[in-house]
């Protein structure tokens, strides 16, 4: 029987800048339901890798497939509206709404923000909304403004954000930054919930983080991978330890 298809492949994709080749990645692919954890250092590729995945840079040449349809000329829009979500490092929330009402405005054939804020809900929203706060553990403050939020509650309000729109595939941009011990766990947490429903590809540079979401890890290093596997047979790479890892327990 045959394998079948990777939700996601990228196949000799090349990103040059003025002469600077940022990504060179023979081939990158990742199965539907899986969680994948991308390491590496600064510079590395990572963003310019999510980049490419959800459109907002063009690959120099190569192909990017998605859920087998070819993506690689596709608009960030057009990528987004496939089902490809992106949560960035920064929490893009409204502050001055209410957790529910950021939930509101994020719903498919959102009225905006005006409309959200004199519109009413209808009940299956509603039921649909809460549904997710419980599952991201902000039900208890649904109607606090999202300034007032903790920085985990606002990386889960995000997310939750991107949840309402059914992506098949969710990039995470280093989700463990800034939180406290018991707000680590709890990402972490909600990230192996989402395993299974959804792909996730995860940025991160917190090993411990990494090591709390097991499963596949892939490290670039100067836009390469450098290696893929578990992350104790990357860890026992030499040329990860030497690029990445060593530099990061050195504290560089």
């Amino acid at each position: 029987m045959s394998k079948q298809l990777d939700l996601l492949q990228l196949s000799d994709v090349q990103v040059s800048f003025d002469g600077f080749k940022a990504l060179d990645i023979h081939y990158f692919g990742v199965d539907q339901g899986e969680l994948r954890v991308v390491i590496g250092p600064n510079g590395a590729g990572k963003t310019t890798l999510c980049d490419v995945i959800s459109g907002k840079t063009k690959p120099t040449s190569g192909k990017v497939v998605f859920d087998e349809i070819d993506i690689t000329r596709y608009a960030d829009t057009a990528i987004s509206a496939l089902g490809v979500g992106r949560k960035f490092q920064t929490p893009s929330v409204f502050d001055s709404l209410t957790v529910f009402e950021n939930l509101e405005l994020a719903l498919p054939g959102t009225r905006g923000v005006w409309g959200t804020l004199f519109a009413k809900v209808r009940g299956e929203e509603q039921d649909r909304i809460e549904a997710q706060l419980t599952r991201v553990r902000l039900i208890d403050v649904m109607h606090r403004p999202a300034k007032l939020l903790s920085h985990g509650q606002r990386q889960w309000l995000e997310i939750s954000m991107l949840m309402l729109s059914g992506p098949k595939l969710l990039l995470v941009d280093e989700p463990a930054a800034g939180l406290t011990d018991h707000e680590t766990g709890l990402t972490a947490e909600l990230l192996l919930e989402l395993k299974g429903d959804h792909t996730l590809i995860v940025i991160e540079h917190d090993m411990d983080f990494v090591r709390r979401l097991g499963g596949r890890v892939t490290c670039l290093c100067e836009g390469r991978v450098l290696a893929d596997g578990t992350l104790e047979h990357v860890s026992a790479n030499e040329q990860v330890r030497s690029a990445y890892l060593g530099r990061a327990k050195r504290g560089e």
